[in-house]
């Protein structure tokens, strides 16, 4: 794990190629974009998807201040990959992307700047057994320099959260919580990643979509014709202003060459702890810890390469 010199096949240069898995190795049709069957295909469909945390979860968030639950990820490394497949989330921080390919058989390579969040993704690492032929690794180093590990055309799904801006940059308040619970261990906590000027959450709104548009734009040779890419961002509130992240992501990713295809609402009102009041009786304000956006995008097709459809009375025999 973490980038060892065997995980390098070739050194081209500053090129550090990994010596990983990045073809399907199921029987789907090569038409098909993952592995899943009609009816599941379906229930995927649902723009509002709900999850629960499991034991193998990371919640505390003295280890990281944002998390998402394994299923979120299974969810997502499902619906755009088939087994075998390679997927990279440039900024994996506690390693959950990683655990979820682990469990699926996908390959995966993760990078964060911390060392710390580097041996916490090999610790989660260690403690899953390996049941399939893929593999999952760990890197330490700037997203920056992720075309250095990869060939043209290998990654089939990025997947990440990235920092959201400067905007946790901050010493946390505890508006959203009640009462005795407002000051419990994360009040007046600053609650970013580092302050290593080359974190993204170091940088302004502005600033941030500028580097992901650099980063991604980076990346997007890298993956597959039509491959895709999924982000968790939420909006923020700063001085009474909502910043809108989720529209800098799509800007930025836009700017970059990728095609938005869905925007899909992470309803997390099953998970959110009692709450407070926000702005009454004059000025409402939605609970932003209630819902994430994941906004998928993809590579857009070669030129002249049509996506074609399967026929209705084919597609319904199918799942009859």
């Amino acid at each position: 794990m973490g980038g060892s010199s065997s995980q390098v096949i070739a050194s081209d240069g500053e090129k550090k190629l990994l010596d990983i898995g990045y073809e399907k190795t199921c029987d789907c049709d090569p038409s098909h974009i993952n592995c899943l069957t009609p009816k599941e295909w379906i229930k995927a469909q649902i723009g509002v998807w709900r999850f629960n945390y499991e034991k193998r979860d990371i919640r505390d968030k003295r280890l990281h201040p944002a998390t998402f639950p394994i299923s979120l990820a299974a969810k997502v490394i499902s619906l755009f990959t088939h087994r075998g497949e390679l997927v990279v989330d440039p900024f994996v921080g506690s390693g959950t992307t990683l655990v979820a390919a682990r469990d699926l058989d996908r390959n995966a390579v993760g990078f964060d700047l911390k060392k710390e969040y580097i041996d916490l993704c090999n610790e989660r690492l260690r403690q899953l057994t390996l049941t399939g032929s893929s593999k999952q690794l760990a890197i330490q180093d700037d997203a920056r320099n992720i075309p250095l590990y990869f060939k043209e055309e290998m990654i089939s799904l990025i997947f990440t959260s990235p920092p959201y801006a400067n905007l946790l940059n901050r010493r946390r308040r505890n508006k959203s919580r009640r009462g005795d619970e407002r000051k419990n261990e994360q009040f007046m906590k600053v609650e970013q990643y580092s302050q290593d000027p080359r974190d993204l959450g170091t940088l302004s709104p502005t600033e941030f979509g500028k580097a992901l548009e650099e980063i991604f734009g980076n990346m997007l040779p890298l993956l597959k014709p039509k491959g895709h890419c999924v982000i968790d961002i939420p909006d923020m509130w700063w001085r009474d202003k909502r910043i809108t992240l989720h529209i800098i992501v799509v800007e930025a990713l836009r700017k970059a060459g990728y095609e938005l295809r869905n925007i899909i609402i992470w309803d997390r009102t099953n998970i959110v702890n009692r709450v407070g009041i926000f702005g009454w009786p004059s000025n409402y304000i939605t609970m932003g810890t209630t819902f994430e956006y994941l906004l998928h995008f993809r590579r857009p097709p070669k030129k002249g390469e049509a996506h074609i459809l399967p026929e209705w009375g084919v597609l319904e025999e199918k799942i009859g």
